[in-house]
């Protein structure tokens, strides 16, 4: 973990920049593709998601609702209802989530704990670099 300040601008920025933001995706991808088949399985997925959606745990959500949250993200991600994601799908799908994150947090810059291979880490480290 680490603390770190961002803004939204520097969400949106890491987002747009495309070969930057495709590179972070398609590595997190392949190490959420535990079979390596190319596609996230529902189990796949929900590993990926279990410690950013473990929070909903604390507020004392039963496992049946816990489930239930999973199911939906996963419907989400899998636009093309196929039973699995793909790399596209799981792409754009993120950077939906990111222009989210960013919009949220605005304009005025914030500080925050993240984890070192989080994308909202991902997003301070890609503006470091471009100011250095």
């Amino acid at each position: 973990m680490s603390v770190a300040i961002l803004n939204g601008v520097t969400v949106q920025a890491f987002v747009e920049d495309e070969e930057a933001f495709k590179k972070c995706i398609n590595e997190y991808f392949k190490d959420l593709d535990v079979n390596g088949d190319g596609v996230l399985s529902r189990s796949e997925l929900r590993k990926g998601f279990d410690s950013l959606l473990a929070v909903g745990n604390d507020a004392g959500n039963t496992k049946e609702e816990m489930s239930s949250l999973y199911d939906i993200v996963f419907e989400k991600f899998d636009s093309d209802h196929s039973g699995t994601v793909d790399l596209e799908e799981f792409r754009s799908e993120m950077k939906e989530i990111m222009l989210a994150v960013a919009r949220g947090i605005g304009n005025s810059p914030i500080q925050v704990a993240l984890g070192n291979d989080s994308f909202l880490m991902k997003a301070v480290q890609h503006e470091a670099s471009k100011t250095q």
